[in-house]
Order: structure tokens, then C-alpha cells, then sequence
């Protein structure tokens, strides 16, 4: 087992969430050794209703961020569960709730409540816009957070697109799992928990520093295909190849570019990489090029250039790929199901070795 399947040993969490944000959040304290158990409606997770299921009839979704969890189902509004929940927080160590803001205060659970029991609880508030915002009783999925970030309008080809996977939904787990751990390291220090609130309108804006930066110096607000980074530039593009596959050209750097032309007998192109963006002309030019060149050709063609080219692959490509097997990103679990892990390897070991169990027919269960 991974050092990392240790770090949190101890550490218990209470995980009141559902969807993806946060059990997603609380999936990844749990990997790194804490206790998590996952507090659900009677009716359950509703994620349980949602995305395919696999031969036996498991909800695949649910069960690939709910693995390795303890569930119990407990009506919040019941005054016996009410007491169980309040004795279950005074032993916790964090607290994790994706509810619109004010559910928790109605049932008077919110922070300000169990804080008075408990003091050093870490309690994360993952929501869609946040405590106090004017629009923190709106509804929203990831699109909508990407499309009020500034994100959408910018990337796509004739319209703006949606991600997969969501971009916001992740990167708030990943924003809650960092301020989780630092509030539960200031709490060595002080002896007091945290209120966390996170928005999942507001990841987004760390992940485009740049762009932000562009738009305060410069009032820069591109559109589609205009930018080095979604399509104006020649040379970080993607590109079709004669059999209706696609390769990934990233040649940023002069030295990638120099390399690529060269191994593609185009060396005149060398120079056109300070051509004036959106390069259009210069994109034809490679468009007809990889045009002529089935995938394999591609891969074979360059496999020994150091330019930044990749094949574009399905995701049963990339799970069969050399890459992802020498790194452990993916086992099986005991039911067969395959499960990411997550990508540290530490002191040379990878992520963990002891698989995720989940069983989700029980009301109420033990998933580990």
C-alpha cells in the first residue's frame, strides 16, 4: 500500500454530499486513509438514479466516487437520527455538504450550530454559487458555471462547447480536498476548525490566471480560434488524418516546432510559427499535410521527433495504453469494475493497492 493510503489515518469524515462534487471530494480523503461515512436522504444519493448501469444492475456512476465509503441512510428531519447525526459530528473531524445555501441553518446544522459543539470541525460548504451570493439559490450544472466563468464563449469551433469530463464539478473537488487539508493543518495550530465555502462558479477562475491577466492589462476578450490555446495557432491544434482519426499537435516552443516541420519535410514552415494569430493559412497548410497521412503513419512518422505530437485516443485506447499501466492510474475492483485512482505516486509507489469496494444494495452498509 501507498504511503499516501495513510496520510489522513484517523481523520473522520462526515460526507453529507451527493452527485459528483463533493463525494468525489470525500472519495479522495478517503483514499488517503481517512474514514468517510457518507450521510444519504432515505431515498438515497440520487446519483444512484443516474448514467448506465453494469450487468448486475449497479449504478456505475454512483458507485465509482461512493466506493470504500461507509452509507447510511438517516432522515435529518427525525429527531432520533437528529441526535444520532449531532453525537456523529462531535467525533468528526470534518464535515462535507453540497446543499443550496440555507438548508443546513433551516435544519439547524449549519456551521455556527456544530461549530458550538464541536469547535474544531472542518466544515466544507460546496455549492453552486456560494453562501450569500445573489444568486445562491439558483440552480446549475457545469455548464452553467463555465459558460458565467468566460469559458465557453471562447473555446469550440463554430459555437461555444461543453466539457467532458466537467470542468467545474472536478476542479471543486479538487479546490475542497486542498482547503480541507490546509484547514485541518491550521487546526494543529489553533485548535479550531473552519467554515470552507467554495463555489463551483468560482473554481474555474484560478484554472484561466492567464486569460485574467490578459483581460486586466489589456482588455483582451477572444472568441474562438483566436488564441494560442483554443485554436488560433498553427501549431497547437488538432488535426484529422486521412482515416478519420486525429492527432494533437502541441509544438509551443521553437525547438518542438523546428523539429516537427523538419520530420514532416516541410522546413520552410519553420519560420511561420511568428506568423500573426489566428494563423489560418499556415493551419490549412498542416490540415493538408496530416490529410494525406493515416494515424498510424502519423505515429510512426514522428515517433522519434521531439515535437509535442500525440494520437488522439478513445478511452479504451488510453486505459490500455503502455503509460497508464506503468503508472497504476487504473485497477479492478473486487466486482471487476475499473476505478481511477488518485495520480501521486509516492516514494515510488503508485496511488494504492487495496481496491475500493462497493456494494449499494443495503440501506445501510459498509462500502470498503
Amino acid at each position: 500500500m501507498s504511503a499516501l493510503n495513510n496520510w489522513l489515518t484517523g481523520v473522520r469524515v462526515l460526507d453529507l454530499s451527493q452527485y459528483l462534487p463533493g463525494p468525489l471530494a470525500a472519495l479522495f480523503l478517503g483514499d488517503f486513509g481517512a474514514d468517510v461515512l457518507k450521510i444519504e436522504p432515505p431515498r438515497g444519493d440520487e446519483m444512484r438514479n443516474l448514467g448506465p448501469r453494469d450487468g448486475e444492475s449497479r449504478p456505475i456512476f454512483y458507485e465509482a466516487v461512493n466506493a470504500g465509503k461507509v452509507v447510511r441512510r438517516m432522515d435529518l428531519k427525525d429527531p432520533g437520527a437528529r441526535s444520532e447525526f449531532l453525537g456523529l459530528v462531535d467525533a468528526a473531524d470534518v464535515l462535507l455538504e453540497t446543499f443550496r445555501p440555507g438548508v443546513m441553518a433551516r435544519l439547524e446544522l449549519d456551521y455556527a450550530t456544530l461549530a458550538v459543539r464541536n469547535p474544531r470541525l472542518v466544515y466544507c460548504a460546496l455549492s453552486g454559487y456560494g453562501i450569500g451570493s445573489t444568486l445562491e439559490q439558483a440552480a446549475g450544472h457545469d455548464a452553467n458555471y463555465l459558460a458565467l466563468a468566460g469559458v465557453l464563449e471562447r473555446n469550440g469551433d463554430a459555437t461555444p462547447m461543453y466539457f467532458d469530463p466537467p470542468v467545474a464539478d472536478t476542479t471543486g473537488s479538487l479546490f475542497a480536498v486542498i482547503a480541507i487539508l490546509g484547514a485541518l493543518r491550521g487546526r494543529e495550530r489553533t485548535g479550531r476548525g473552519a467554515l470552507i465555502d467554495i463555489a463551483l462558479a468560482d473554481v474555474v477562475q484560478p484554472l484561466q490566471a492567464f486569460q485574467v491577466a490578459d483581460y486586466g492589462a489589456r482588455r483582451s476578450s477572444p472568441s474562438r480560434n483566436e488564441t494560442y490555446l483554443n485554436g488560433g495557432a498553427a501549431y497547437y491544434r488538432i488535426y484529422a488524418t486521412s482515416d478519420a482519426r486525429h492527432v494533437a499537435l502541441g509544438a509551443i516552443e521553437s525547438k518542438f516546432w523546428k523539429s516537427f516541420c523538419v520530420t514532416a519535410g516541410h522546413p520552410g514552415w519553420v519560420a511561420r510559427q511568428a506568423e500573426p494569430l489566428p494563423q489560418r493559412d499556415l493551419t490549412r497548410d498542416i490540415a493538408a499535410f496530416f490529410s494525406t497521412l493515416t494515424l498510424d503513419e502519423c505515429v510512426a512518422r514522428f515517433a522519434k521527433a521531439d515535437c509535442c505530437l500525440a494520437p488522439v485516443l478513445s478511452i479504451g485506447e488510453a486505459l490500455a495504453s503502455a503509460h497508464v499501466r506503468e503508472r497504476g492510474l487504473v485497477r479492478r475492483g473486487t466486482a471487476g469494475d475499473l476505478q481511477a485512482l488518485f495520480p501521486a505516486r509516492v516514494d515510488g509507489a503508485a496511488p494504492a493497492t487495496r481496491p475500493r469496494v462497493c456494494d449499494h444494495h443495503a440501506a445501510d452498509q459498509r462500502i470498503d
